[in-house]
């Protein structure tokens, strides 16, 4: 690996987030966001919600919203990572409050199903439920219905990307723009640095085969494009794009393919390749390489969800 100095200087720091300790991981990754602590201020409104999701299953969003806000502001469906198998609202508390205060917009975290305890396609449903939720109620949530973007990092990114084809191909709310952070989108990880990184912190090649197999419990023939989008054979007449990835990371080359695939099908993409970073590197983030990409990001949804007239 060609670790950033600041990065490398840490590393050995980090929690054991690997899940073939399923049960350990989980209670690491909420013991950090636990640890974390509330960073919610004055300059914005938290609010908790339940939405009614497929066949009755009650979905947990969060919502952040600029206090002071009077205009409909964009919205912002922040899905979390964690392999489809960990993670939860907690752990977007953070990044929630910065893209709420400083883009600004609504910011809704959803707290979609895990696998294996709930398979494929349930994530992507409670993920569909919050989207119809945010444009049905963009009137009292104080949210222009024409600028909903949608935000994802890992199994979060592929979530996002996997939301954009089934809102395309069955005419639900209009996504106006995609942000794919180290999207997990190919379910086959057989990529050149899947096979590669194989002891990379926070999450290597085991991961990844680990985390298809839990997500696609009981699947059988063909994996459809909604579970992985690699596998999508249309791409066309989706939402522009900005794709992050990370040099040392197993998911970083169908992250660069399906970009690559997204511009041939004459997707807009803003593609940025972070040197010296790891998979979820970001969430060192006193890191210089760590600040760019979060100034980055956000100036990048900036662009997309306040465009200038």
């Amino acid at each position: 690996m060609h670790l950033d100095r600041e990065l490398a200087a840490v590393v050995t720091a980090l929690p054991d987030l690997h899940i073939h300790d399923l049960d350990g991981a989980r209670a690491r990754m909420a013991e950090l966001a636990s640890s974390a602590g509330q960073v919610v201020t004055g300059e914005v409104t938290v609010s908790d919600h339940e939405l009614a999701g497929v066949e009755g299953v009650l979905v947990p969003v969060r919502v952040f919203r600029p206090s002071e806000a009077t205009a409909p502001l964009p919205a912002v469906l922040l899905l979390h990572g964690g392999g489809f198998v960990m993670g939860g609202l907690e752990a977007l508390t953070a990044q929630a409050v910065d893209l709420c205060t400083h883009l600004p917009a609504v910011v809704v975290a959803v707290d979609y199903r895990l696998a294996p305890e709930h398979p494929y396609p349930a994530a992507l449903r409670d993920c569909e439920a919050a989207l119809g939720w945010v444009a049905s109620e963009a009137e009292s949530l104080g949210v222009a219905a024409d600028r909903i973007g949608v935000h994802g990092m890992s199994a979060g990114g592929g979530l996002a990307a996997a939301l954009t084809l089934l809102v395309r191909d069955r005419g639900g709310p209009p996504v106006c723009f995609q942000v794919l952070d180290a999207p997990e989108v190919d379910d086959r990880v057989e990529t050149f640095s899947a096979r590669t990184f194989e002891d990379t912190p926070l999450w290597n090649h085991s991961d990844a085969v680990l985390s298809w197999r839990h997500y696609l419990r009981g699947w059988s023939g063909d994996v459809p494009a909604y579970a992985a989008p690699a596998r999508a054979g249309d791409l066309s007449g989706l939402p522009a794009a900005y794709v992050s990835v990370y040099e040392n990371d197993p998911l970083r080359d169908e992250g660069l393919a399906y970009a690559s695939a997204l511009l041939r099908a004459g997707v807009s993409v803003e593609l940025h390749l972070f040197p010296g970073t790891f998979h979820r590197s970001a969430v060192l983030t006193g890191a210089a390489v760590s600040r760019r990409q979060a100034a980055e990001t956000l100036d990048a949804l900036r662009r997309a969800l306040h465009p200038v007239a």
